[in-house]
């Protein structure tokens, strides 16, 4: 699940990443501003759903993909889109 909050008086927007994974140790978020090097690691919750927030830049398209046990990509369900990658399968695409 994706979640905006755009802020009328900011420039950036906060996005939450929910994903519910049952058998995770853990689950990362990458792509985000271009950059698949340095993914952002969600957070394990009470109810064994993973969850982390983070701001982007307003009026922004992001393409990413979640990496589970850090060996798994999966795409989100609910995002804007889809586009093709170079690995010959899909990103999940962000649009703000």
């Amino acid at each position: 699940m994706i979640q905006k909050t755009i802020y009328k008086t900011k420039d950036y927007c906060k996005v939450k990443f929910v994903v519910e994974a049952p058998g995770a140790d853990s689950i990362e978020v990458l792509g985000l501003n271009n950059n698949w090097e340095a993914p952002i690691s969600l957070s394990k919750k009470k109810d064994g759903s993973f969850a982390a927030e983070v701001q982007l830049p307003k009026n922004t398209t992001h393409e990413f993909k979640y990496r589970i046990n850090t060996e798994s990509w999966m795409n989100e369900p609910e995002a804007d889109g889809e586009a093709a990658n170079i690995y010959g399968g899909t990103n999940s695409v962000l649009v703000l």
